[in-house]
């Protein structure tokens, strides 16, 4: 790693432009140290030593892992192009679920992707593969009952954030009509001030 300090504001920017990212290891370990990255805007993994004791269990890695480049632009594609997210989970099936660490924890899957964006048609199709589905997809798509009960269950859910800090208030205004009776609920919970979605505006014109 360089000397040069790169601020948590320009790490951010970076990110939002897709230039940072690592997939995600298996829950129950961690991967083995990847040789140092020379490119600047390439994904940092950030310096661990363990200071307890590691898992009785060890994995085999028997399988090669999904390709952390094509992973990164399956999520990118997640957002706006359903033509090459379907070009790509062609290719390799094992991206469906892939997760992305933006940096600082920020992380995304295609489906959380097109979620936030708004786009039910790769959402349905992602869905339609096997996609695992969360709050702020069922609540982008309107499906009111799944949100209460999950709220029901869990009140604190209402102030949960998705990929890049996004609420549930959001992932319903991207859903537009389809999620107004959502967004509504939402709001009887807990009232917040709403603000315009400029994508959503360009859409429009």
């Amino acid at each position: 790693m360089s000397g040069t300090n790169i601020s948590r504001r320009k790490f951010t920017a970076a990110a939002s432009l897709g230039l940072v990212a690592t997939c995600a290891p298996p829950s129950f370990a961690t991967q083995d140290e990847p040789a140092p990255s020379t490119d600047n805007n390439g994904p940092r993994e950030a310096d661990f030593e363990r200071d307890y004791d590691a898992p009785s269990f060890k994995p085999s890695w028997k399988k090669e892992q999904v390709n952390r480049t094509m992973a990164q632009d399956f999520v990118i594609y997640a957002h706006s192009d359903l033509p090459m997210v379907k070009k790509l989970l062609t290719r390799e099936p094992g991206l469906l679920n892939a997760t992305l660490d933006w940096g600082g924890g920020d992380w995304e899957t295609a489906l959380g992707g097109a979620s936030h964006m708004g786009r039910r048609d790769i959402v349905e199709y992602l869905l339609e593969q096997g996609g695992r589905p969360d709050i702020f997809c069922f609540t982008m798509l309107g499906m009111l009952e799944p949100v209460q009960s999950m709220l029901e269950l869990q009140p604190a859910l209402i102030d949960a954030k998705g990929p890049h800090g996004f609420n549930l208030h959001f992932h319903a205004q991207v859903g537009q009509e389809n999620s107004k009776a959502v967004l509504d609920y939402l709001q009887s919970v807990k009232e917040v001030k709403l603000r315009p979605v400029p994508f959503l505006r360009k859409k429009k014109k």
